[in-house]
């Protein structure tokens, strides 16, 4: 391709040249379809924005039960439809190339991580959640009775909604815990 078309392909070089100088019309129009990324969707699922405490309302496009977009909820009180930029590019979180579907664990003092099933990554956490209770238990303190444990302590995230506080707030207590905070509310 010449240098003299290859400018020539350019919107702003055709309408400064052409009859066009608002690019009102054919100047500003392009050479080839536009076809929306959400128009091969079967279904519209509406979602929340897992990045921070906004709870910015997201539409994820589908389509053979794979996500094929994410954009802002024009129906959410909260956004508008608008979203930052780590919201707009959320698509990245489902779909993306370097999104991991395994677990990962890196054993203490090594170097490198090694992929765990998931059975047997959540039997881990269910004997360290077991053994840091049991070692922090504390009957009373100085003849009062307590009834808790100090091994046990939980930070719950920005995106978490009421329902879901509400079920690590009752797990968290039933175990014996006390430090119980949310991220929110910091």
């Amino acid at each position: 391709m010449g240098r003299r078309s290859w400018i020539g392909s350019w919107p702003v070089y055709r309408q400064l040249t052409g009859t066009d100088p608002r690019g009102l019309g054919v100047a500003a129009k392009s050479d080839r379809p536009h076809v929306a990324r959400t128009s091969t969707a079967d279904q519209v699922v509406k979602s929340v924005c897992p990045y921070c405490a906004v709870g910015c309302g997201q539409n994820v496009y589908v389509s053979d039960g794979k996500v094929v977009q994410i954009e802002g909820d024009p129906d959410s009180p909260v956004s508008r439809g608008r979203l930052c930029p780590k919201g707009s590019a959320s698509l990245q979180l489902t779909a993306g190339e370097a999104r991991r579907y395994q677990v990962l664990y890196r054993r203490p003092h090594a170097a490198d991580w090694e992929p765990l099933d998931l059975d047997t990554a959540m039997d881990m956490i269910a004997d360290r959640v077991i053994q840091a209770r049991r070692e922090g238990w504390q009957w009373d303190v100085d003849g009062i009775r307590t009834r808790r444990t100090l091994g046990l302590a939980t930070l719950g995230g920005a995106t978490l909604d009421n329902e879901e506080n509400y079920l690590i707030k009752k797990l968290f207590t039933a175990l014996g815990a006390i430090q119980i905070e949310n991220q929110a509310r910091i």
